[in-house]
């Protein structure tokens, strides 16, 4: 018998392909989010915790309050990205193309986006988008993030992903993850995701189509984070467009 020590541990592109796909794009279509599923382990959430004090890896760090962002902060790394961001950052890419050209195609989109991250990162640049957008937030007792949409030029991937590194309730407690859909001419509807580390959860970027009696409309999307009650929380956003 095997002990745990001895077990491989599985590549990250290999954690991502065994994802039930199919059921992440039914939920996407249905609620405009999906739980991916515990992807990376406990020592890789530290690490990668632990690169936020490593001013090298990154190229801005945002104050939340100055902007009025909500309160808090965040950093946007820089290329070349870490490894394990890099990894990530394609592997998922991979899997969520097919169902974001499935989206387009309901909404009567004339967009296509590629197999392959490398040939959509070569479209932003075309676009003047060469700044990369994956990022480390860091949340303290206190701090929340204001609903959003992380938009930061023409080109833009419907979906991103992200990644809880800390553990909630012994490291943090509140800060869960908010979504709100806004609908036309209806109440708009609110959900509330808590992550446990290593978690992740891939969401609508601004807007996901929801099926009418005419067809498909889109319906709005923006996200934030509840406050932080108490602790620290670390979060990694998987953002796959550049940015201006």
């Amino acid at each position: 018998m095997k002990s745990a020590a001895s077990t491989p541990v599985l590549s990250l592109e290999a954690r991502t392909s065994a994802v039930d796909w199919s059921d992440v794009e039914s939920k996407l279509m249905a609620s405009g989010f999906a739980r991916l599923g515990s992807l990376l382990r406990r020592e890789e959430c530290e690490g990668l915790r632990n690169l936020y004090a490593e001013g090298r890896h990154f190229r801005s760090r945002i104050d939340m309050t100055r902007y009025r962002f909500g309160r808090g902060e965040y950093q946007y790394f820089a290329y070349p990205l870490p490894e394990m961001v890099a990894e990530l950052r394609a592997a998922l890419y991979a899997h969520l193309a097919g169902v974001a050209n499935a989206w387009m195609e309901a909404l009567g989109q004339a967009v296509s986006f590629p197999a392959e991250h490398g040939a959509f990162l070569k479209e932003c640049l075309k676009r003047g988008q060469e700044r990369p957008t994956p990022l480390l937030l860091r949340y303290q007792a206190g701090d929340y993030n204001c609903l959003h949409q992380d938009v930061y030029g023409e080109v833009v991937f419907p979906f991103q992903v992200i990644f809880c590194l800390s553990q909630p309730e012994r490291e943090f407690t509140g800060g869960e993850l908010l979504l709100v859909e806004q609908r036309p001419r209806a109440q708009s509807i609110g959900h509330a995701v808590r992550l446990e580390q290593g978690e992740a959860v891939v969401v609508t970027t601004r807007w996901r189509p929801v099926r009418g009696s005419r067809g498909y409309y889109r319906a709005n999307v923006k996200h934030g984070v509840s406050e932080v009650l108490r602790g620290e929380r670390y979060t990694l956003g998987i953002i796959f467009h550049d940015g201006k």
